[in-house]
């Protein structure tokens, strides 16, 4: 596993972002562990995210893209956070834009904040997990219909592996059904297999009993 992708895991769990407990999804799931990226809410957090998601941007695409898209309102911060990162960690100066939840009928007007999206962009949505898609399902006409913008990824902080309408998972039905490159900095598999009863700062956060009650949700709810 690449340094960066542990060193997100050791934020996360330090920022709890990342807890393990009971917990109720929005789709109504009952799960052992919960992201929640709204934890965040420091600078310094935001940098070193920021950094996380700019890492995998450029591993999965590195020539790929021109504009990050971050949905309101999760996304927004997100997007920005990795625009900054590749301008002071990777030299690519890379616009950002974000959607307002409500069109605005006076001012510049419009429904998009930041960059003006154009023919030619090369777009990734910046999320922070993805259950149903929805967001992602609203974004991309919503992108697609600016002068010939084209969304080319997704990338995503944690993939859950989880299915969505079918047996695969949320993240690859959204890459079949769009035809675009669909990633995330770390996913459940590299969670389990990184802190499985590792200390961090003197505790234990994933035993084996809470390992115990992953495997079996994933039994019931994870992807094929």
């Amino acid at each position: 596993m690449e340094q960066y992708k542990k060193d997100f895991i050791d934020f996360m769990v330090r920022s709890k972002a990342l807890t393990f407990g009971d917990f109720v999804t929005k789709s109504g799931r009952r799960t052992p562990f919960f992201i929640n990226t709204g934890s965040y809410s420091a600078g310094s957090q935001l940098a070193q995210l920021g950094r996380c998601y700019a890492e995998a941007l450029c591993q999965n695409l590195p020539d790929g893209f021109d504009v990050l898209f971050g949905p309101a309102y999760k996304g927004i911060p997100l997007a920005a956070a990795a625009s900054i990162a590749l301008s002071a960690h990777y030299s690519r100066d890379v616009s950002f834009c974000f959607n307002r939840k409500e069109a605005k009928d006076h001012g510049e007007g419009g429904v998009t904040v930041g960059h003006k999206l154009r023919a030619g962009d090369r777009v990734v949505i910046i999320e922070d997990v993805v259950t149903a898609g929805t967001s992602v399902r609203e974004s991309v006409p919503l992108i697609s219909s600016h002068a010939g913008a084209k969304v080319v990824g997704l990338a995503v902080s944690v993939d859950r592996m989880e299915r969505g309408t079918g047996s695969a998972s949320a993240l690859a039905e959204l890459k079949e059904e769009f035809g675009i490159a669909a990633f995330s900095i770390v996913n459940i598999d590299e969670i389990v297999e990184y802190l499985h009863n590792r200390e961090i700062d003197g505790a234990v956060v994933l035993d084996d009993a809470v390992k115990g009650r992953i495997d079996e949700y994933r039994r019931e709810y994870g992807c094929r």
